[in-house]
This record gives structure tokens, C-alpha cells and sequence, in this order.
């Protein structure tokens, strides 16, 4: 097979994933996403090991390539005999090799205290095909992840970040739970611009706020040193994908595991930046229990929705100057149903809002629900930007973005340009604001309560209004069509599912 290396042409993690997911067979791809992704993070860490390995031998003075303390102090993995990635390839035929991997994982998380709990151990069970994690190993095995200009060019990143995009489509509504597309994390970030402070997200999933905050930052010329980052997620496989993809990027951060309202095991933390996407429209959050929390400043949120949970949980968190940006349903910006209303109402009163932006439909893998972002400051008269109380800038985006496929959409970085620049244009003590018909507007408080503090840009900006959330007919229609049909796939799955579980106990068809 020919080697891929980080001087590829462009589109090379497709072409590994077709060759992965065809490894597949009948494993699910919540299942085998552990297994896949678990693979590429050890062959990463040995590759960077390998690096420094080479150098080493070729230092006379040095104290050799197996001194554990030279990987240490250079911030590089350690990598004992038995977990690199060379002895493992070289064992891939054998039926043994199942084994080899979870030894491999132990000794890794034993020799490196900051990844124990964190890597996938399960490679020798009995349902995982070892032919198959053999051709895995191999097929991984041809892509260079570890070296200089690999790093340079973030081949790993490529991979990683496309893998997690795939199996959350692959996945369908469950992959939404750790998995937010790449191009909504870059707008989030590129509009509150993370140069310096606390940076939070208390739904943390697989750590994509975390990965692209570092990216802006060093494209931008700042110092990652001067960020600190915390997070928290309440699913135990999915935090240790967080904690995987931010090892291998070399990022430090304070990830716990816990549900963020039962268990807020960041109670103190007033953080300077919070980036978020947390699940929409979550009924089962036991919110019964939390009537009286005192996170509810603006009023308790419905048991039945813990969008405004999610708000308040937010707002709660945020430094006297800190901003938040995250991703809601729609529905949160004029739902008015078991008081929300009321909450929305009490907010924008407080003058917390600073920004609306209305998102085109298909931008995300697991759900087809129209999705807007809010931006909530603080301090809107802060020292660092112009003096903004008692206004709220709409954006209405619904009209951007490029279909990369028959099913979704990504905003493209003019997009993520054209709403960062409007916001900052806006919000900047030196930008130079212009209203734009049918896209953008500063609207005053008293105008919004005339409203009825309805937070929907379409209103404001000068677009029709359009009933139900603002959705265009056409995607509506287009919208519940996939929908129909997801509910119809997943019926015959789970039907098949059921007639293999019923003739394996007998029953004849």
C-alpha cells in the first residue's frame, strides 16, 4: 500500500475513512468509533516518539534514546517497548493481537499519569474481528503523523477532526452528543476571540471549542500559555474522547467528568470566555430536583426543556467582563411555553444579550433542528469594546453556506468572515457599523420589549417573517422529509435487530 504522508494531496482523510468504515462489517459505529479513534492517538504518540528517539541516537552526549526523562522534558509521551507502533504492526496478523493493543494502552496510561482512565482497553473481546483490526492497524499504519511537518500542517488534527465529523453522521441523533461541526466552532470562536483568560464549556463533548480556541489563538499571534481551559461532560466514553483529543494536540486543560447541573464540578469558576453546544431540547434532565438551585436568577426552567438551564448555567459561570457564546434550538429565541418566556424576558431586561445570529438549516450531523447562537456579556460597557448597553445586534445568516454534500451544509471561512467582521464592526470601539437590509441590525431594548422580547433576527433585519421558528417552507418540507425517513430507517434496523435476537433463541421465520 502506498505510505500517506502529510505531503498528500488534499482529501486523504476521506479516502482513510472509506477504507476504515469498510473494515467495519456489522459493528456499530458508536463501537467502533473507540476502536478507530483509540488507534490513530497511540500511532500519534509513537510517532512523535519515534522523532525524538532518532534525534537522541544520534546525540553522543545525550543520555540515550530509552532515557524516560528526555520525552518528558521536551512534553513528548513516553512510550514503553511493547506500545510502539512498530511492534504492534509487526504482530497485526497474529490472533493475539487483541491482547497486544490493551497491554499496549495499560502500559501507556501507566507510564503517562495525565491519560489514565482515558484510552479505549477493550481490544480483546471476543465480538471485535481480529482479521479486520489487523487490516486496521495496517491501514493506519501507512499515514505519518507524528513528524515535524506533519505537526506543521496538523495531519493528525485532519484526521481526528474528520473521523469524529463522519461517525457522528454515521451515528445519527447520538453522535450529536459529542460532536459539533467544525465550521459553527470557528464562527463561535472567531466572534468572541479567546486571546487571554479562563476559557470554559461545561458540555464539553469531544473538546472541538478547546481545539479551535488554540488554533485562533496561534494564528492570531497570541500565547496559548495564556489561556487556561476547563470543561466538563457528563458522558464517561465521550470525555475520554475529549481527553484524547487534546492530548494529542499537546493542550492542558481541567476536563472533569460529571453532569454539569447535578454535578457542577467547576462551582467557583468564573470563566472570561464560555464556548458551548449543549443538546437541544433535553427533556430528561431531572430539572424536578433543581427548583430551587440558585443558578435560576432569572426564573426556573421547565422540566421538560433544559434550554434555559443551559443558559442560566451559563450565565452563572461568566467573570464581571466574561462573554458566552454558544448554540441553541431555535425555539429558545421566542418559545414562550412553561415560562420560558418569562426568563427570556428577564435577560434581555438585565441587558445580558449582546448578539443573535440565525443559522442556515443542515449545518449539523445529528439533527435537523434549526439552530441559532446567542452572545451574552457581562459587561457591555467593558474597557475593551464601545460602550453597547441597551442594544442587541441581529445577524440573520440562514441564507449562507455551501452544501458539501446531499445532506449538510458548512459555512465557509468568507461566512464565518462576513458575521465575525459584522459582530466585531459592531461591538469594536473603532468599527464602523452599518445596518444591512435583509442581514443585520442594532436594535435598541425598548424595541425588542415592543416584541415582546422575541430574539428571532428575522424580525429586526428586515426578512419576511416566517412562521414556525423562521424556517423556509422548502426546508421545512425538506426537513421532515429526512426526518420521516431517519424514523423509517431506524425502524427497520431496530427490526432487524429484533428478528436476529428472536432466532437466536429459538424462534423460527
Amino acid at each position: 500500500m502506498t505510505k500517506i504522508t502529510n505531503g498528500t494531496k488534499e482529501g486523504f482523510e476521506q479516502k482513510m475513512w472509506t477504507a476504515a468504515d469498510k473494515m467495519r462489517n456489522n459493528m456499530d459505529a458508536a463501537e467502533y468509533k473507540h476502536v478507530v479513534l483509540g488507534l490513530i492517538f497511540l500511532k500519534y504518540i509513537s510517532d512523535r516518539f519515534e522523532v525524538i528517539h532518532k534525534e537522541l541516537s544520534k546525540d553522543p552526549e545525550g543520555l540515550g534514546p530509552e532515557e524516560r526523562d528526555e520525552y518528558i522534558s521536551r512534553n513528548v509521551f513516553w512510550v514503553p517497548k511493547k506500545a510502539r507502533w512498530g511492534y504492534l504492526q509487526d504482530r497485526a496478523k497474529q490472533p493475539e493481537i487483541g491482547q497486544f493493543l490493551d497491554d499496549a494502552m495499560e502500559l501507556v496510561e501507566k507510564e503517562n499519569p495525565t491519560l489514565k482512565g482515558v484510552l479505549p482497553k477493550d481490544y480483546a473481546r471476543p465480538t471485535l474481528n481480529k482479521r479486520r483490526l489487523g487490516e486496521l492497524i495496517d491501514l493506519i499504519g501507512t499515514i505519518t503523523l507524528g513528524d515535524e511537518e506533519s505537526n506543521k500542517k496538523d495531519v493528525l488534527g485532519q484526521v481526528y477532526e474528520y473521523f469524529l465529523g463522519q461517525f457522528a453522521d454515521a451515528e445519527g441523533k447520538k453522535g450529536g452528543q459529542f460532536y459539533t461541526p467544525a465550521s459553527i466552532v470557528k464562527l463561535l470562536v472567531e466572534m468572541i476571540e479567546p486571546y487571554k483568560g479562563r476559557v470554559f464549556d461545561p458540555c464539553c463533548g469531544s473538546g472541538g471549542m478547546f481545539v479551535q480556541s488554540e488554533k485562533f489563538i496561534s494564528e492570531h499571534q497570541g500565547k496559548i500559555d495564556e489561556v487556561s481551559i476547563y470543561g466538563q461532560e457528563s458522558n464517561p466514553t465521550t470525555w475520554k474522547l475529549c481527553k484524547m483529543n487534546l492530548a494529542i494536540r499537546g493542550i492542558d486543560g481541567n476536563i472533569s467528568l460529571g453532569d454539569s447541573f447535578h454535578q457542577d464540578q467547576h462551582k467557583d469558576l468564573k470563566a472570561d470566555f464560555i464556548l458551548a453546544n449543549p443538546p437541544f431540547n433535553v427533556s430528561d434532565w431531572s430539572g424536578e430536583s433543581l427548583r430551587d438551585d440558585s443558578r435560576w436568577k432569572y426564573g426556573v426552567p421547565p422540566t421538560g426543556n433544559a434550554n434555559f438551564a443551559w443558559v442560566q448555567h451559563f450565565i452563572s459561570h461568566l467573570s464581571p467582563t466574561g462573554i458566552a457564546g454558544f448554540v441553541l434550538a431555535n425555539g429558545s429565541m421566542s418559545s414562550n411555553q412553561s415560562g420560558e418566556g418569562e426568563i427570556r424576558k428577564k435577560i434581555v431586561q438585565e441587558d445580558l444579550v449582546d448578539c443573535m445570529v440565525a443559522l442556515p438549516s443542515q449545518l449539523f450531523f445529528n439533527t435537523m433542528i434549526p439552530a441559532c447562537l446567542w452572545f451574552v456579556a457581562r459587561d457591555k460597557k467593558n474597557n475593551k469594546h464601545r460602550d453597547r448597553r441597551g442594544q442587541v445586534l441581529f445577524i440573520d445568516a440562514r441564507k449562507m453556506g455551501t452544501m458539501i454534500d446531499r445532506r449538510h451544509r458548512e459555512l465557509t471561512t468568507e461566512d464565518i468572515q462576513k458575521i465575525a467582521s459584522t459582530y466585531h464592526a459592531w461591538r469594536n470601539k473603532d468599527g464602523k457599523h452599518q445596518d444591512i437590509k435583509g442581514f443585520c441590525k442594532s436594535i435598541s431594548l425598548k424595541e425588542i420589549e415592543k416584541q415582546g422580547f422575541i430574539l428571532t433576527p428575522g424580525r429586526y433585519v428586515g426578512t419576511e417573517e416566517i412562521e414556525d421558528d423562521c424556517e423556509p417552507f422548502e426546508e421545512k418540507m425538506k426537513r421532515l422529509t429526512n426526518e420521516l425517513k431517519m424514523q423509517f430507517e431506524e425502524s427497520k434496523r431496530l427490526e432487524k435487530e429484533i428478528e436476529k435476537n428472536l432466532k437466536g433463541i429459538g424462534f423460527d421465520f
